[in-house]
């Protein structure tokens, strides 16, 4: 005889098994519905732990589609559909909490770029951006520098950015793009328009984008080349006076500016509390 766990976990595999192109639970499970369903007088096994799979499985699909809309936008509506079932045939959701479904999302993309060709750039430009704000979302704070502890610093400070904190090097202005498509209504038929409309006239703008959060909500702020090789430099560990020199090594910026914009940069992600202490 199964133990109740044995029993769940082969439910639990029935009801997760991959819908057919029709949506519908494959006739081959139907021996394993039998086994640990009982019918009823309106419907089989197989109906009714077609029910649960059904239910399951549009629920993480619209899942992937509110965490990747501007994904979805640029890959096309049929697309990402397709794109999103082959993702979770292989990495089928594990947590408890649907805010990790699409954290394999980006990598499985690096090795699918056919599926958004010829916009692979863009679109995995897009996922960073995407998952970046889910991290930033919901990711610890700490508590801030303050301008006492920075005076004490020194160049050798090693000052560690807050654990939200998520930069992403685009060469497509996605933060303006993502914008625009969240304000798009969640309809098929106006996402698919923006797809055939909309996407042929965007052109190439690198960007250097700071996910961050302000009073609970995530933002965007784009920064200069040197500003995001500085606060990469940070995030690696490296001290100030490191970080400083990788920021301007390459810069086309005139070396007697340089001071004043570190200290306008510095005074404002002070005020945003990126640095934690």
């Amino acid at each position: 005889m199964s133990t109740l766990r044995e029993i769940q976990h082969r439910w639990a595999a029935a009801v997760m098994h991959p819908l057919t192109s029709k949506d519908e639970t494959p006739r081959r499970l139907h021996s394993e519905a039998e086994a640990i369903i009982k019918p009823n007088d309106r419907l089989s096994s197989l109906e009714r732990l077609e029910i649960y799979s059904r239910s399951y499985w549009f629920r993480v699909l619209d899942s992937l589609v509110e965490d990747f809309p501007g994904v979805r936008a640029i890959a096309g509506v049929s697309e990402f559909h397709a794109m999103s079932r082959d993702y979770l045939a292989q990495h089928p959701s594990t947590s408890f909490t649907l805010r990790n479904l699409g954290s394999h999302f980006v990598a499985w993309l690096e090795r699918n770029q056919e599926r958004v060709h010829p916009h692979e750039q863009f679109a995995l430009d897009m996922a960073r951006l995407e998952w970046a704000h889910i991290e930033a979302f919901d990711a610890s704070q700490r508590p801030t520098v303050t301008p006492e502890m920075w005076a004490r610093g020194g160049e050798n400070a090693e000052l560690k950015l807050q654990p939200y904190i998520r930069l992403v090097k685009a060469s497509y202005p996605v933060d303006d793009i993502l914008l625009e498509i969240r304000e798009i209504e969640d309809s098929n038929r106006k996402i698919a328009n923006w797809h055939r409309t909309r996407l042929p006239q965007l052109a190439k703008s690198e960007s250097f984008i700071v996910v961050h959060r302000v009073d609970y909500s995530v933002c965007y702020r784009r920064v200069e080349r040197e500003a995001f090789d500085l606060l990469n430099a940070l995030h690696s560990g490296a001290p100030l006076g490191v970080a400083l020199d990788a920021a301007f090594r390459d810069s086309s910026v005139p070396e007697d500016q340089w001071p004043t914009l570190v200290q306008q940069w510095f005074g404002a992600w002070m005020s945003l509390g990126w640095f934690s202490a």
